[in-house]
């Protein structure tokens, strides 16, 4: 009788224990509808560069709004790179798209974006056709504002984001260089690597004609510039920013004595003008960060992003300051 008894209270225990669980569980709230996410892209043209396409879009974007083109680096993907870097956050914050295309290991057995390859960087040619095929598919499938396309990456990315201004100046607005190199670099210097860690010789006007030259007889307008740059940066040495503003300076009739010298979050900052006030090259020296891209976690207005590989815990989102410098929000 004793042991039925003890039998009896273990099977009660066990049943209050279930219902408890099955209870709990009816009273949690149902999960939210599914959230936009980043999703692949076929079809988007000839495809010469052989890349992928991904892109987001927040849910319910109305007609009319901008672009971002954001470009990851070495060793990352598309996916990643949005994400970390603060780009889909914001895109949610301020309601615009975003275009991630993505290099393939076939292309770059480092997933490295091919910023130093001519027949990747020259207009209606390889990657960078690819990237330009992406970004009209983009602007055709949400309808987008052509006048509001931007486009944005990080070291092999940045080197390619100054391709895309330079080969496709009619399409994008602006452009956003993190730890990246100027249009041609690797051509002037005589090999990537020597881009990368010494730097080109060229004068202002030898790194404005190189942008002229990948689109003969463009008259403008040109893209802005603003260029993002660890101090303690290894990889591409902060010689490249300057080498940018050199360029971009020129191609802008502008002179290389910034208007603007300032600091932002602690950081040295500088905004170049053309002779008609506007603001056409800014540059921000993250002081002490080495190669990556600026991130700021947390919640409050001027934050984003997430720490990881080549994603920098620093007090400065560089995706905050390249949009909100874009008037995206």
């Amino acid at each position: 009788m004793t042991s039925l008894r003890a039998t009896s209270h273990r099977l009660f225990a066990v049943l209050v224990t279930v219902f408890s669980a099955v209870a709990a569980l009816l009273l949690v709230p149902a999960p939210p509808a599914a959230a936009a996410g980043v999703v692949e892209v076929t079809g988007f043209g000839s495809n010469p560069g052989a890349l992928r396409m991904f892109r987001y879009v927040p849910d319910g974007l109305p007609a009319g709004r901008p672009v971002v083109v954001v470009l990851h680096g070495c060793t990352q993907n598309a996916a990643g790179y949005g994400t970390g870097s603060g780009w889909t956050e914001l895109a949610d914050r301020w309601g615009f798209s975003v275009v991630l295309p993505q290099q393939t290991s076939a292309n770059n057995a480092s997933a490295c974006f091919n910023w130093f390859q001519t027949g990747d960087t020259a207009r209606g040619q390889g990657e960078a056709a690819s990237i330009a095929q992406m970004t009209d598919r983009q602007l055709a499938d949400v309808s987008g504002d052509p006048a509001r396309v931007y486009v944005t990456g990080l070291s092999a990315g940045g080197g390619m984001t100054a391709v895309m201004m330079a080969a496709y100046p009619e399409k994008f607005a602006a452009g956003g260089v993190v730890a990246g190199l100027p249009y041609g670099c690797a051509q002037a210097a005589g090999s990537p690597y020597v881009c990368m860690y010494v730097g080109a010789t060229q004068t202002p006007r030898q790194w404005g004609d190189r942008v002229r030259a990948a689109r003969p007889g463009y008259g403008g307008p040109w893209p802005v510039l603003t260029v993002l740059q660890g101090t303690a940066d290894y990889t591409v040495k902060p010689v490249n920013m300057e080498d940018l503003m050199r360029q971009w300076t020129d191609v802008h009739g502008a002179d290389q004595s910034a208007d603007t010298s300032d600091t932002v979050a602690g950081h040295p900052h500088r905004i170049y003008r053309d002779p008609a006030g506007k603001a056409v090259v800014e540059t921000y020296a993250i002081t002490g960060m080495g190669h990556g891209q600026p991130v700021d976690p947390g919640a409050a207005a001027t934050q984003c992003g997430t720490a990881g590989a080549y994603l920098l815990d620093v007090d400065l989102c560089a995706a905050y300051r390249l949009g909100h410098g874009w008037g995206l929000g």
